[in-house]
């Protein structure tokens, strides 16, 4: 009876205001990893919230246009989305190439003429401003990718870490009943205690860590789709801009 009334005094604070120097670090450095991890899942929570607001906007302002050049100057104010810079992209391309080709004076077969309406791109041209559009699509879901590892790491990470505070606690609690001689509760509980809650911060660390890497992918394909989507929409308007 004594034993269980001391044992039901005894606090978390108590358990941790005992706890070694190795304990702490352990601790500590699951609570750095929990930090980082919640500033990472808000960071792109707000990320992808903004991403998917403008997107929605880019593309019924896309669909609406007139001409990609009327696209391209209401689009562009759409920055959160990475639609607007693979547009930007593509279109700078797509002005480089018949710049230089108003600037020598020839059509797209070859022969002279300085008429606007004449001047058509080569296939080679297109599966350049093609390229463009990949890369700079590679780019933007690069950047979006940016602190996602550091999740993965958490996830696989912290359970290790609370579980080696866990050994150390146990090994603690064995190395106090040789001390003191006996395998009482009174003696046993702290120490098992104390490597318990290393556990439960690792599982506290890696369990957020998982579902927000998963919903990271998630969306990061969902942004991947609407940008090889974009690439193909603005591909077939520059195609029939050249037909017309």
């Amino acid at each position: 009876m004594l034993h269980n009334v001391v044992l039901a005094q005894v606090g978390l604070w108590d358990l941790l205001s005992h706890a070694t120097t190795f304990s702490w670090i352990i601790l500590i450095t699951l609570v750095i990893m929990s930090l980082g991890t919640w500033g990472v899942i808000v960071n792109k929570w707000r990320t992808f919230k903004a991403a998917e607001a403008d997107g929605r906007r880019f593309f019924t302002t896309f669909h609406r246009r007139s001409s990609l050049k009327e696209a391209h100057e209401k689009c562009l104010m759409y920055k959160a989305t990475p639609l607007s810079k693979v547009f930007e992209e593509g279109y700078r391309e797509l002005q480089t190439l018949t710049g230089i080709k108003r600037n020598n004076g020839v059509n797209a077969d070859g022969n002279p003429g300085t008429d606007k309406a004449t001047i058509k791109l080569l296939p080679e041209e297109v599966d350049a401003i093609d390229k463009i559009l990949e890369k700079e699509a590679n780019l933007q879901i690069s950047n979006l990718e940016r602190n996602v590892a550091f999740l993965a790491t958490c996830a696989n990470v912290a359970p290790f870490i609370g579980l080696l505070g866990t050994c150390w606690g146990i090994m603690n609690a064995f190395m106090n009943i040789g001390a003191q001689g006996t395998a009482s509760l009174i003696v046993v509980a702290p120490g098992i205690a104390e490597a318990l809650v290393a556990t439960i911060v690792g599982l506290a660390v890696a369990i957020p860590a998982v579902m927000a890497f998963n919903w990271c992918n998630t969306k990061l394909k969902f942004i991947a789709d609407d940008l090889n989507n974009f690439s193909l929409e603005f591909l077939a308007a520059v195609t029939r801009e050249q037909a017309s």
